[in-house]
């Protein structure tokens, strides 16, 4: 496959900025988070996995900052693309235009709720499946989320956040604030400086449609996620991997790894919403164990 940076054309006319790193017959491609994120937090698996033999494809996902963005104003695109549907099946699409098949599929977050659907969808043509800092529902990450924050801000606070949050004064200063004690509390600990930007880089439409203002509030189409009935049914090896301070509920992921037949739960100290970033050593130790161990045929099946 050609390495570096290829921008592909999809069937709808759309261009997403795709990036190719490493050589060797195991397969990867990477999912961002967000959603409206982008593919920069996996910019450096092609050197961790290349001891692996592993090629890295990473791409950013329509509306994303390096891809197109259509003009979601327009009601009929945002009704056609801001989807569940699109973005799974763009995953696809992806997959096929840069010649992929049995191969490992990696998503943080968002990526991650991707990751599950498109095992439930098209799993035949995983070799394995990663979901890092992801669950199957956003009831429970709700209430999760809601218990980080009264342990890291005081009581009044806390009811200045949800006073705004009410009035719907999210760029409120003193609420920004407050978000960004949380961000690095539990989503970038580390807060590397190498994927920081003079300005924001998100995808705002995108984000907004599916998750709201910020990581601790959820007003989106993501308030209805919930595939605990389906999850039973991913057969792919998968590993679930979480940081031990984040977001995500780590009640929930020790559930999922219960209810996926074939799967692993490893958690990374330390460790973030981000945590390839905030504890990388160990981060790479579990993933680099999985893929061995399934490329070995020696995967803990259930």
């Amino acid at each position: 496959m050609k390495q570096g940076t290829t921008i592909i054309t999809l069937d709808n006319g759309y261009h997403l900025w795709t990036n190719t790193q490493g050589q060797g017959d195991i397969q990867l491609l990477c999912l961002h988070g967000g959603p409206g994120g982008n593919h920069e937090y996996w910019e450096n698996f092609g050197d961790e996995l290349s001891d692996l033999g592993v090629q890295v494809s990473m791409y950013d996902q329509l509306g994303s900052w390096y891809s197109d963005q259509p003009d979601y104003s327009d009601p009929a695109i945002a009704k056609k693309y801001l989807t569940y549907d699109y973005f799974l099946d763009e995953v696809e699409e992806v997959r096929q235009k840069l010649g992929l098949d049995n191969f490992y599929l990696i998503g943080q977050s968002w990526g991650g709720a991707l990751t599950m659907m498109y095992a439930l969808k098209y799993g035949q043509h995983l070799k394995g499946a990663v979901i890092s800092s992801m669950v199957d529902n956003i009831e429970e990450y709700v209430v999760n989320v809601n218990k980080c924050r009264e342990e890291a801000l005081p009581a009044d606070a806390v009811a200045y956040m949800k006073q705004k949050e009410t009035e719907g004064n999210w760029n409120d200063p003193q609420y920004q604030k407050y978000v960004d004690v949380l961000n690095a509390g539990y989503v970038d600990r580390k807060q590397p400086t190498s994927i920081r930007h003079l300005i924001s880089t998100t995808a705002t439409p995108v984000y907004n449609a599916f998750q709201g203002d910020n990581e601790f509030v959820i007003t989106g189409k993501l308030k209805e996620w919930d595939i605990r009935d389906q999850i039973h049914n991913i057969k792919v090896p998968t590993l679930l991997t979480f940081g031990e301070h984040e977001t995500m509920p780590l009640a929930s992921a020790r559930r999922m790894a219960r209810d996926i037949p074939n799967s692993r739960l490893v958690t990374t100290p330390n460790g973030g919403h981000h945590h390839m970033i905030d504890n990388a050593p160990v981060y790479f130790d579990h993933l680099k164990q999985f893929i061995r161990d399934v490329e070995a045929g020696t995967f803990n099946q259930k």
